[in-house]
């Protein structure tokens, strides 16, 4: 199907790393009317004000990248705050877009719905296959109930609701908070801070070991209108650069791009998370999609920017 550019599209958590990246492309692709509200006005958590909000504004499409997201130690720590909110707002949003009439809906979820040893490259079919990664249980459940509610929704009342799991994103809009953010933006974060204050060392959690995936949120943009307009399938896809890196590597990178000069050292007495972590993309790669932006071209930009928004003079956590 083709999107029509003049109907209402609704982005829940435009603010965000993925809901600005979205934002900005369909302004690009010439949508005239994209819905957004801030937290502040919409709680995605009251299911009336949910309701009330689809109904009164008459969506035709939404784009589902709301979610209380969360770093390592995050995700550990608060994980019934992360299983309770993340529910509540797949529940809350798919349900009032089936009740309002929402032609298409895309849920956006993430690859640690994926069982901690799963074979690489994680293929799709493995979802359920065995147990969760520990420290993330709380927000995997909630977004493997989320893809799940899309299905059902499907199966019940024949809804075009699709859901794309897209590997570990960074970019502009991150999360730079100094705990709760993801290994990146956390990660870019402590370097930076280092070099202004001439520290001698940077501190990295776990062994440096573990191999990840990363996608720049641009190329995530890019594939998700894609899918909302090629993708029909109840299966969840895969959205991954189907590159991978060392945490070491990674930190090596990163060095590089913000110009720290001192050593990077690793607390291996902290946790490593899952050992390795690659999507099996093919699926969306069949369709003629490919991820443009390299690591290192990725980073460099999204240290500019960081820098160009005053991103490192506070704590504030991007909503």
């Amino acid at each position: 199907m083709t999107l029509d550019k003049q109907a209402p599209v609704y982005v829940a958590g435009h603010r965000g790393l993925v809901g600005s990246a979205l934002t900005a492309k369909l302004q690009d692709e010439g949508h005239e009317w994209i819905v957004t509200r801030p937290r502040a006005e919409l709680d995605l958590l009251d299911q009336s004000a949910v309701d009330r909000f689809f109904r009164s504004h008459q969506i035709r499409y939404a784009f589902i990248a709301a979610a209380r997201v969360g770093g390592i130690h995050a995700n550990s720590t608060r994980q019934a705050d992360f299983l309770y909110e993340n529910l509540m707002i797949a529940a809350n949003v798919i349900h009032a877009a089936h009740e309002n009439g929402v032609e298409k809906l895309m849920f956006l979820g993430s690859s640690c719905i994926y069982p901690r040893l799963a074979s690489q490259p994680i293929p799709e079919s493995a979802l359920l296959s065995g147990p969760l990664e520990d420290t993330n249980q709380g927000y995997a459940l909630a977004k493997i109930a989320g893809l799940k509610l899309c299905e059902m929704y499907r199966r019940q009342y024949g809804r075009q609701y699709i859901s794309a799991m897209p590997t570990n994103l960074y970019g502009p809009h991150d999360n730079f908070h100094p705990t709760d953010s993801h290994v990146i933006p956390g990660m870019m974060r402590r370097m930076h801070e280092a070099k202004q204050e001439g520290l001698p060392a940077v501190t990295i959690w776990g062994t440096g070991a573990p191999r990840r995936e990363f996608l720049h949120v641009t190329d995530l943009a890019d594939a998700l209108y894609l899918l909302m307009e090629v993708y029909e399938d109840e299966q969840t896809i895969n959205v991954g650069s189907g590159m991978e890196y060392t945490i070491s590597e990674l930190a090596t990178t990163m060095k590089k791009v913000v110009g720290y000069a001192g050593e990077i050292v690793f607390d291996t007495s902290k946790p490593d998370g899952t050992p390795r972590k690659l999507l099996d993309s093919s699926r969306l790669a069949a369709l003629g999609w490919k991820a443009r932006i390299s690591l290192e071209e990725g980073l460099a930009s999204t240290y500019a920017s960081a820098l160009e928004r005053g991103i490192f003079t506070t704590d504030t956590v991007t909503a």
